[in-house]
């Protein structure tokens, strides 16, 4: 099972090293990442393996909103099921 991690705040040193180590304490795995930096706003995406997660995803996700709000960033993490039902045509 997978989910999709969206990063977005001002930039700053150390954000991706921030986010990927609470992923880590929680045990979920990165498969994919992409990020960019516009106009001084990060922008990053995520896809994460959360099978193996050490806590229910809907505390995950309460953890990784909790990280945003830590470093000044908005940090949404959705399900992959969640995200492929919104994306259907």
């Amino acid at each position: 099972m997978k989910a999709v991690i969206s990063v977005t705040g001002k930039d700053g040193v150390g954000i991706v090293a921030k986010v990927s180590a609470r992923c880590a304490e929680y045990g979920a795995n990165i498969i994919d990442i992409s990020q960019t930096v516009l106009d001084g706003y990060f922008a990053m995406i995520m896809i994460v393996e959360i099978s193996a997660l050490t806590v229910e995803f809907g505390t995950f996700v309460d953890r990784m909103e909790e990280a945003g709000n830590e470093n000044g960033l908005k940090i949404n993490t959705m399900h992959e099921d969640i995200f492929n039902s919104m994306h259907k045509i």
